[in-house]
């Protein structure tokens, strides 16, 4: 029970890592807040619906998180969108919901939450980066391998900037996870799910892709008292497989 007594935000915790998240730090002792457009088929202590791409509604979910669980102690940015393709393909909307799920959000979220971890001596803070674009550039995800970068590149500046507060920031980067969002593009591109997933898997060392719960558990780790002295890391997790 790491988490006994410990609450937490999860955003994105409608499906594939991010309800492996919330299920696990459940099960482990966490009261968690949950936060994604539906969440009313989640288990958890608080549900916070609503859209991320709302400014408001971004400002608003860590304070939200503290008035329901009487304190916020982790925090997990687990939303995000895929875009696929390379830029010359990329339509405005593209733009606007990739930046704004994958970079803006986390941003208006920790920015908010980082002043009321402080108040109360320190936090875990865990991003949900990628192995594409979050630590290497890959292939026709022109957006989504930007939008990476960034958030990576925010994590490792706060990281240092709030270390001195008690508040670790840290980020998860994978590659390929056996989840919803990956199977529905499979889908989308007249491919069956699970022969794609299948031959995805024996490109990688491990020999299959992820599952959630194999990110869920990293997660865990540095999101626990185990990672206490990481600060600004971006642990990969790729079962050997590098982007190319």
């Amino acid at each position: 029970m790491r988490f006994s007594g410990s609450t937490a935000l999860v955003t994105g915790a409608a499906g594939g890592i991010g309800e492996a998240i919330v299920t696990q730090l459940r099960a482990e002792g966490a009261r968690v807040a949950v936060a994604a457009r539906d969440v009313s088929g989640i288990e958890a202590e608080a549900h916070l619906p609503g859209d991320l791409l709302d400014p408001a509604y971004a400002d608003g979910l860590a304070q939200a998180a503290r008035d329901a669980l009487g304190g916020l102690d982790i925090l997990v940015n687990n939303a995000g969108v895929i875009t696929r393709g390379p830029v010359t393909e990329a339509s405005d909307a593209d733009w606007s919901r990739s930046v704004g799920v994958n970079v803006e959000a986390p941003f208006r979220i920790c920015r908010s939450a980082i002043p009321l971890m402080a108040e109360t001596g320190g936090g875990a803070i865990v991003n949900v980066s990628s192995c594409w674009g979050g630590k290497a550039p890959g292939p026709n995800h022109a957006l989504y391998c930007m939008t990476k970068a960034a958030l990576s590149s925010l994590t490792q500046c706060m990281g240092i900037d709030h270390a001195h507060q008690g508040i670790r920031v840290n980020a998860v980067c994978p590659n390929e996870v056996n989840t919803p969002m990956l199977r529905s593009g499979f889908a989308k591109r007249g491919f069956d799910p699970d022969t794609a997933v299948s031959e995805l898997g024996r490109t990688v060392p491990a020999g299959r892709i992820a599952e959630p719960e194999d990110i869920a558990d990293v997660v865990l780790f540095l999101a626990s008292d185990a990672a206490r002295y990481m600060c600004g890391t971006l642990v990969e997790v790729n079962g050997g497989k590098p982007v190319s």
